[in-house]
C-alpha cells in the first residue's frame, strides 16, 4: 500500500469524548492505578486500619485525571513523530479524526481535574501536584535526545503511589518511595520491550530509546534486569510497610508473570509485544493490588 493510497482512505470521526478517551487510551489506567490503591490501602492499615473510601475515590480521580493529562499532552507533541511512523500513524490527531484543539481541551480539564481532586486529600498533595505533572509533560520531549527517556517516564509514574500515600495521610514517605520505584522500574522496562517495535524507524529517524540506542538483545536484557530490581522493590515495600505472607505470594506470582513476559518475548521473534505490554502488565497491577487489599484485611483493615 503507498503512502498516497493511507491519505486516501476515509477517516471514521467518533464523537469528540469518544474520540478523546481513544485517544489517551483511558482504559490504561490499568498500570498505574493499582499501585496507588496499595500505597493507598497500605497508609490507611497503618494510619487506623479503616478504609476511607472518600479518600480512595479522590485518589482515584486524581489518578485518572493525571494519566488523561499525561497521555494527551503525549499525543499533542508527538503528533508529528506519530506522522512519521508506520506503527502510529493512525492516531486520531495524526489521521484528523480528533482535532488537536479538542486535544488541548482535554487536556486543561484533565489537569484541572487533577489539581482539584489533590487539594480535596491534602494541602501538602496539591503543593507537590504542579511538581507531579511536570514529568508528565517533560516525558515526550526527552526522547529527541536521550535514550534514558524510558527512565524519565518511570520517575514521572512512581510519582503515583507516593502522592497517593500523601493523599491519606498529608505527609511524605519513604516506605512509598519503595513501591514508587518498583513500580517506575517497572513501567520503564516493559516501555523498553515496548520500544523494540520501533528500532528500524526510531534509528532512521532519529527518536532515541535503549533499543536504537544499544540494539534489541542488549535492550530486552536490561529490561530483565530492571525487573529483576523491580521484584526486589515490591519486596522491599512489603517489609517496609509491614505486610505479610500473602503479599510475599503477590510478589512472587508477579516475578514469575515478568519471568513470562520476557519468555515469550526475544529479539528474533517481536510479535507477542502487545500481548506483554497489554494483557500481562495488566494483570500483574491487578494481581498485586488483590493481594495486598487480601493482606491487609487479614491484618486487620476494616473495609
Amino acid at each position: 500500500m503507498t503512502a498516497a493510497t493511507t491519505i486516501a482512505e476515509p477517516v471514521a470521526h467518533p464523537g469528540r469524548v469518544k474520540g478523546f478517551l481513544r485517544l489517551v487510551m483511558i482504559e490504561h489506567s490499568v498500570f498505574a492505578l493499582p499501585f496507588a490503591y496499595i500505597a493507598a490501602l497500605a497508609a490507611m492499615w497503618q494510619q487506623d486500619k479503616t478504609v476511607h473510601w472518600v479518600k480512595l475515590l479522590l485518589i482515584t480521580i486524581a489518578m485518572v485525571g493525571a494519566r488523561t493529562f499525561a497521555m494527551a499532552a503525549n499525543r499533542v507533541i508527538d503528533r508529528e513523530l506519530d506522522a512519521r511512523n508506520p506503527r502510529t500513524a493512525r492516531r486520531e490527531l495524526v489521521t484528523g479524526a480528533l482535532a488537536v484543539r479538542t486535544a488541548y481541551v482535554g487536556m486543561v480539564v484533565a489537569l484541572a481535574v487533577f489539581l482539584a481532586a489533590a487539594a480535596a486529600l491534602s494541602p501538602l498533595a496539591l503543593a507537590l501536584a504542579p511538581i507531579a505533572a511536570l514529568p508528565l509533560v517533560i516525558y515526550p520531549y526527552t526522547k529527541r535526545f536521550t535514550w534514558g527517556c524510558h527512565f524519565v517516564l518511570g520517575l514521572a509514574q512512581m510519582i503515583a503511589p507516593i502522592g497517593a500515600w500523601i493523599g491519606v495521610t498529608g505527609k511524605w514517605s519513604w516506605t512509598a518511595v519503595l513501591i514508587g520505584a518498583g513500580m517506575g522500574l517497572w513501567i520503564a522496562g516493559f516501555d523498553i520491550i515496548y520500544a523494540c517495535q520501533d528500532y528500524d524507524h526510531d534509528r532512521a529517524d532519529g527518536v532515541h530509546s535503549v533499543p536504537a540506542r544499544f540494539g534489541i538483545p542488549f535492550a530486552l536484557g536490561i529490561s530483565a534486569a530492571i525487573h529483576v530490581v523491580t521484584i526486589a522493590l515490591f519486596a522491599a515495600f512489603g517489609h517496609a510497610a509491614g505486610l505479610g505472607a500473602i503479599w510475599y505470594a503477590g510478589v512472587a506470582v508477579a516475578a514469575i508473570a515478568l519471568g513470562y513476559e520476557h519468555l515469550i518475548v526475544s529479539s528474533n521473534d517481536l510479535s507477542r509485544v502487545n500481548r506483554a505490554f497489554f494483557t500481562v502488565n495488566g494483570c500483574i497491577g491487578i494481581g498485586l493490588v488483590a493481594f495486598a487489599l487480601i493482606d491487609l484485611l487479614g491484618r486487620g483493615l476494616r473495609a
